[in-house]
């Protein structure tokens, strides 16, 4: 495989005008180390493990050494942020170093996030702190594992390098990979600033690289659109299936890619609570889990409204009029794989039903879908380990009868349905305390080997993985004392 310095770097986000960016370099760090990495996310940079080891390999990943072709750069957005709009945001601590096309010839743009200050950076030091690099860096790896769509992380580079925020913090660099970190509020700036001709020329861009069956359609813009509302539509139904709370779902937080994009202050569900806010922040609950579908729907009218000047508002409209269909379809279908139903029919209703007597019990989403797998459909069975996880056993027993009714009446054989459900009901998913823990002995004792297993772990989430069943089980009483925010 080719060192980090034989990679080809190509470079078209560099290659648009200098509206779309500002060049700046990264600020170094000193003394930078490797925290972690991930050989998935190196090998789609043709890079093996060994390589993400070499002390010139961290120095990069640190900002403190750029490559022959790399162009770096800091990316022009805005957007809307609770709200309400801010009207020039940009990478205000993340920097793009190139893209590099592999083997394959497939382009992956590569940022170090925690870089140092860039003009968007508003007064901001453009630091990562440890503890929300670590986070983010196990969380787009197990996004990637669950089959969500997701900016990449290649590694965690730390420093000594004090960090201001609540605390006194040490710094680190996330590493991020994408096809494109072109987002809602990249179109946003220059609508809100009455320029038409840099909205074209971004549209035309993304639709070239990445939307190519659109290219030689008469007027593209419209189906570009359509088709960013249908991925992003698919991407809330796979966040809300999985029980994900992203926690800033702000406009310049939302991929033209339908990508997960910037992990701050995010949660998976332990306890279903259809209003969970995984935010301290958002104190309004504004993005609530049971939220996100509906502020994904406003986000796309923000987006309809940044393209206006390329199609009338009626053509806009009508473009992500698709939405909520395209969503309640995706999340009904992945829901009904999820419980071994079809989709369709009475399938809905037993979703819907179990799924309340979940939140009336408070009982723990992932641990109840995947002891569901086991469920014996024979008539009168007692399903012991599933029934002990809810409260009020009549009501389980209830909504057992007729889910197991429904099992037999479609056939279904117990061990090829459990076998089919264990393939979308992950075991393990990235409980905020598994994260606190690793997050402690990293900030504590300069221990990483916890953050490493827990990558390791969440590379294979629906694996049984026995010498890790510890870390299926329910969270301890001090997790639910555990607050994130935008500062994490």
């Amino acid at each position: 495989m080719p060192s980090l310095e034989s990679l080809h770097f190509d470079n078209a986000f560099a290659r648009l005008p200098e509206a779309f960016y500002a060049r700046v370099c990264p600020t170094p760090v000193p003394d930078p180390y490797l925290v972690c990495h991930s050989p998935d996310a190196a090998a789609l940079l043709d890079l093996d493990a060994a390589e993400m080891t070499r002390p010139e390999t961290i120095q990069t990943l640190a900002g403190n050494r750029l490559l022959p072709g790399m162009e770096t750069l800091a990316a022009l957005y805005a957007g809307h942020q609770f709200g309400h709009y801010v009207p020039q945001l940009g990478d205000g601590r993340a920097i793009l170093l190139g893209e590099v096309k592999n083997a394959r010839g497939e382009g992956w743009e590569m940022q170090i996030k925690g870089a140092g200050r860039t003009p968007y950076s508003r007064g901001g030091d453009g630091r990562a702190v440890l503890r929300s690099s670590i986070r983010e860096f196990l969380c787009s790896e197990a996004m990637h594992a669950l089959g969500i769509p997701s900016t990449r992380a290649l590694a965690i580079v730390g420093s000594d390098h004090p960090v201001y925020r609540e605390d006194v913090e040490t710094a680190a660099l996330v590493t991020r990979l994408a096809p494109s970190f072109v987002r809602f509020g990249s179109f946003e700036v220059f609508y809100y600033r009455n320029q038409v001709e840099p909205i074209r020329h971004l549209a035309d861009y993304v639709i070239a690289r990445y939307y190519p069956d659109l290219k030689n359609l008469a007027d593209p813009y419209p189906e570009f659109l359509r088709q960013v509302a249908l991925r992003t539509a698919e991407l809330m139904a796979q966040w809300q299936a999985v029980g994900f709370s992203h926690g800033v779902m702000n406009t310049d937080n939302m991929s033209i890619l339908g990508l997960t994009l910037d992990y701050g202050p995010f949660g998976f569900l332990d306890a279903f609570d259809p209003g969970y806010v995984c935010n301290h922040s958002d104190s309004g609950g504004r993005y609530a889990f049971d939220q996100q579908p509906d502020v994904a729907a406003w986000n796309l009218t923000k987006l309809a409204q940044a393209l206006v000047p390329l199609m009338s508002v009626e053509t806009a409209s009508q473009a992500i009029g698709e939405y909520p269909q395209a969503f309640s379809r995706a999340y009904l279908e992945r829901m009904a794989a999820k419980f071994g139903l079809p989709p369709g029919g009475e399938s809905a209703g037993l979703v819907m039903d179990a799924l309340h007597l979940l939140a009336q019990n408070r009982v723990d989403y992932t641990l109840f879908l995947r002891r569901l797998c086991d469920f014996d459909s024979t008539a009168g069975a007692l399903n012991s380990p599933l029934r002990d996880l809810v409260l009020d056993r009549a009501a389980f027993d209830a909504w057992a009868a007729r889910y197991a009714a429904a099992l037999r009446q479609q056939g279904s054989n117990d061990t090829e349905r459990g076998t089919s459900m264990r393939a979308h009901n992950p075991k393990y998913i990235l409980r905020n305390h598994l994260a606190e823990t690793a997050i402690r002995r990293a900030a504590d004792e300069r221990d990483y080997s916890e953050v490493c297993r827990l990558h390791t772990l969440l590379t294979h989430p629906f694996d049984e993985q026995p010498q890790y069943a510890a870390y299926a089980a329910e969270p301890p009483d001090w997790a639910r004392t555990i607050e994130v925010s935008c500062s994490s």
